[in-house]
């Protein structure tokens, strides 16, 4: 469980608010919409209406006790960057902040920021992904190069072993989990069978698996 200072009620807040909470977190929000924070304040943990540019507001909300502090405003990127600023002046361990283009993205990690969400550029990478491959069901890029993939498993591999399918070796993809339904097989062992309807949940090099997945289309 972790202590979260969520700044920012609009629609991408609440949705992680919301999950936050769902997973067990300590969520404080603050946004200065009087409506927005009277609606929602029996959810979280504390609420609070407030002008976050204002330093002296920040000050009395103990910013360094929280675990994460995430500036969610996408609409006012001069606000966004003034309060990621002065959250770091304020002593807070780790600052996200909402960024909606590249620019912004590189002013908010020069003001303190110590993540940057792009929500509109990854949800359109993301679905770029998916649109080119009818086999592509998730995806979750970790670094420029590496990314996990669930993919539908290809016809030609039903009825066969891991071993002798082999895609460790014929195309360097780790297979990480078996999806059978809702039923999940964690780490397969060699002598697994594919069957009709799995999905696999991959470990690989971004474009080795794109590469996979756009032969298995044509």
């Amino acid at each position: 469980m972790k202590s979260i200072l969520l700044i920012g009620m609009g629609k991408f807040g609440q949705t992680l608010g919301t999950r936050l909470l769902n997973m067990g977190d300590e969520v404080m929000i603050v946004d200065k919409n009087e409506d927005i924070i009277n609606a929602l304040a029996p959810k979280y943990t504390n609420a609070l209406i407030a002008n976050c540019m204002n330093a002296d507001n920040l000050s009395t909300m103990d910013i360094p006790s929280f675990d994460v502090c995430v500036v969610a405003i996408g609409d006012d990127f001069q606000s966004s960057l003034e309060i990621t600023s002065l959250l770091k002046d304020l002593g807070a361990k780790y600052v996200v902040s909402k960024a909606t283009t590249e620019i912004q993205r590189k002013f908010l990690l020069r003001n303190g920021a110590d993540e940057v969400i792009y929500p509109d550029r990854d949800i359109a990478e993301k679905l770029a992904v998916k649109l080119n491959s009818a086999k592509v069901y998730d995806y979750i890029e970790l670094d420029a190069e590496y990314s996990i993939f669930e993919l539908a498993v290809p016809s030609e591999w039903y009825r066969k072993k891991i071993v002798d399918v082999n895609p460790r070796r014929k195309y360097d993809i780790n297979i990480l989990t078996i999806k059978k339904g809702h039923k999940i097989v964690s780490s397969p062992n060699a002598e697994y069978v594919f069957e009709d309807g799995d999905h696999m949940v991959v470990f690989g090099n971004t474009e080795k698996i794109l590469a996979f997945t756009n032969k298995r289309k044509k």
